[in-house]
């Protein structure tokens, strides 16, 4: 078994200058690519259920899945939850076998996000995995705005809570479908003089490729979550296998349409972020 915890692949990452992609899962077909993917890639992967997964799926059921694919590849694996919003989603995705709770505080006042955060962190080390929290809002293209992580405010979260790495708000913005949306360097620097824990940018899909691959080697951005990227890809090999042919009608012929091209696009997720050959 190659089952990892969120801090096993962020400190190495850290040390060694890239980031290891937190990759959003949907359902089977993409987790599956995406561990294939980590494999060809010779990379360590996180593999992420959000909010929208976990509607889908339920975690006792995603925490074998995910716990089957790690059995799978020679390369570490991080069974992720994504987006936890209460302390009973965190309990049930420890209890499911993840391996790393992210729990999300952002929209709370700083001084609840802290103490629930602490409390997710300390259920985490009391089972000897990891905790990932967030410190400023992370908003949606089309939707919610953003509010930026203050520096201040981000080394007391690290300090007070002891997570193993922080999310921030740094220009990053969710399901933003083009690569032009630019993080804010200088406020990423403040930050990272402030307080030496791994970071993480939510919404990397929306990053321009080139500054992916320059924080990744030169800062303390160890994880890329990347979601929108990947489920474009999904849903254009699908589109195609759908309208190839009006006949088609099984389900499983139409899905094993989509492998490749995700498989590709996971490929090219991974080596963005220089974790290629890292594992």
């Amino acid at each position: 078994m190659t089952l990892a915890t969120l801090a096993d692949v962020l400190q190495p990452a850290m040390k060694g200058g890239y980031a290891v992609p937190g990759l959003v899962c949907l359902g089977w077909e993409d987790m599956r690519a995406f561990a294939m993917a980590a494999e060809a890639e010779g990379a360590p992967v996180i593999l992420q259920a959000g909010p929208s997964c976990r509607e889908h799926t339920p975690l006792p059921i995603l925490g074998k899945m995910f716990r089957y694919l790690a059995d799978s590849v020679s390369v570490p694996v991080v069974a992720h939850l994504d987006h936890g919003y209460t302390m009973d989603e965190c309990r049930a995705a420890l209890d499911a076998g993840f391996t790393s709770l992210m729990f999300d505080g952002s929209r709370k006042p700083l001084e609840e996000n802290i103490a629930e955060t602490r409390a997710v962190v300390e259920l985490a080390q009391g089972a000897g995995i990891s905790a990932e929290g967030e410190i400023g809002f992370v908003g949606y293209s089309g939707g919610e705005a953003s509010a930026g992580t203050d520096p201040e405010e981000a080394a007391r979260f690290a300090v007070e809570t002891g997570v193993d790495a922080m999310a921030i708000s740094v220009g990053n913005v969710h399901l933003q479908r083009d690569h032009e949306g630019g993080l804010d360097e200088a406020r990423i620097a403040d930050i990272q003089a402030a307080i030496d824990v791994p970071l993480v940018i939510h919404g990397g899909s929306g990053v321009p490729i080139a500054q992916r691959k320059a924080l990744s080697a030169a800062t303390n951005i160890c994880k890329f979550n990347i979601g929108t990227e990947l489920r474009m890809a999904f849903g254009a090999a699908l589109r195609q296998a759908v309208l190839s042919d009006s006949d088609r009608f099984d389900r499983v012929q139409i899905l094993r349409d989509t492998h490749d091209p995700v498989f590709e696009a996971a490929r090219a997720a991974i080596h963005s972020t220089g974790a290629s050959g890292k594992a």
